[in-house]
């Protein structure tokens, strides 16, 4: 098969890309496998996936971005006549080709009217929709009234066992502030937190955030920067695929606290989608003490692969549990490597296969 695929927010290559470029990479050993963008960085992209996300993309290519707001709707549908099927990844919009269209979504989509005559028109030429999570289908089905499946996204663990761990709580998380400064993935309000917990009297612990800025985030990375003097904080923006895994292998206990503080029935897209950090650390030996929203809970078994926390005093009383007992820390690290099984790249690109197989 010749497959195209599509993701709007390649730029940022986060955890929402890995996801597709982990489904170009698997579908490329028996498919041709485009990826949609501008040809020009195609080397850019490759090499960058590589050192990023540590996914390897030698046996893609980069096709023309058909789905570029300047190429016209007549021009999209006749190129996308040229591939047996398309993945889209969508912001929301649901495109119009010529060929089989599977549309995935990652995160709910509430300004979308579901009930519109255009929105059901197009529904009617999309052959399958995907999400990343049960919370995201559950809200996509009832915006769009559909039935939706899910595939989880792949981790492929890359833990070091010759590291030794470490008193470590770790966050791995792009910065997003909105226009009202408010920060999407709370790394400001885990630092009040573990400033707290030091505070009360912990010590020999530290808290390591990795972080993934765009440039126009510095001014949002340098009050975190800020905020953090005078404690144990480690703040790494942008760094290599291999430096995350070294703090992945090294740290106890992973911090998560996307949906804190968030109108989460009103505005339920503020919660984590999935959470594939989360994962990542659980197989790399880290108890995750995270919030309860969201696709959290579905990786998460509370008080036994983690902790799922309703507020950051849970958190902190969590945390000091957790480091106060060593037989119930190591116990629940093993619990976690073995709940991260479930989120394999071998699972991930056979249910893949299948979707488009069907």
């Amino acid at each position: 098969m010749r497959i195209g695929i599509y993701d709007p927010y390649l730029d940022t290559l986060s955890g929402g890309e890995k996801y597709m470029l982990s489904a170009a990479s698997c579908l490329a050993k028996e498919h041709k496998v485009f990826i949609f963008w501008d040809k020009d960085k195609e080397t850019e992209i490759k090499q960058t996936a590589v050192k990023k996300l540590g996914i390897n993309l030698s046996s893609v290519e980069l096709y023309r971005n058909i789905f570029d707001k300047n190429v016209s709707s007549t021009t999209r549908f006749i190129e996308s006549g040229k591939f047996d099927a398309i993945i889209y990844l969508s912001d929301g919009s649901i495109p119009l080709v010529r060929t089989k269209l599977y549309v995935h979504f990652q995160f709910p989509i509430e300004w979308v009217d579901g009930n519109s005559l255009r929105t059901k028109f197009k529904l009617i030429f999309v052959k399958d929709i995907f999400c990343n999570s049960y919370f995201t289908k559950d809200l996509i089905d009832k915006k769009l009234h559909v039935n939706s499946k899910v595939i989880y996204p792949p981790v492929v663990l890359n833990r070091d066992k010759k590291i030794k761990k470490e008193n470590i709580i770790l966050h791995v998380g792009r910065l997003s502030v909105n226009e009202s400064g408010v920060n999407y993935k709370k790394q400001d309000i885990m630092i009040k937190a573990f400033k707290k917990l030091i505070d009360g009297g912990l010590k020999n612990w530290e808290f390591v955030i990795v972080i993934g800025v765009k440039g126009e985030d510095r001014t949002a990375l340098n009050k975190l920067k800020e905020m953090s003097k005078g404690y144990l904080i480690k703040i790494l923006d942008n760094p290599s695929n291999k430096t995350l895994w070294e703090n992945y292998s090294k740290a106890r206990i992973y911090w998560h606290a996307t949906g804190y503080g968030e109108n989460l029935q009103k505005y339920p897209e503020r919660a984590e989608h999935f959470g594939i950090s989360t994962v990542e650390a659980m197989g790399s030996g880290c108890v995750p003490v995270v919030f309860n929203a969201g696709g959290q809970k579905e990786i998460v078994e509370d008080n036994k692969s983690g902790y799922l926390c309703n507020g950051m005093e849970d958190f902190i009383v969590k945390t000091n549990g957790l480091i106060g007992n060593e037989d119930l820390l190591r116990r629940m690290s093993l619990e976690s490597i073995k709940r991260s099984d479930v989120f394999s790249l071998d699972k991930f690109c056979s249910s893949l296969k299948t979707l488009l197989t069907k």
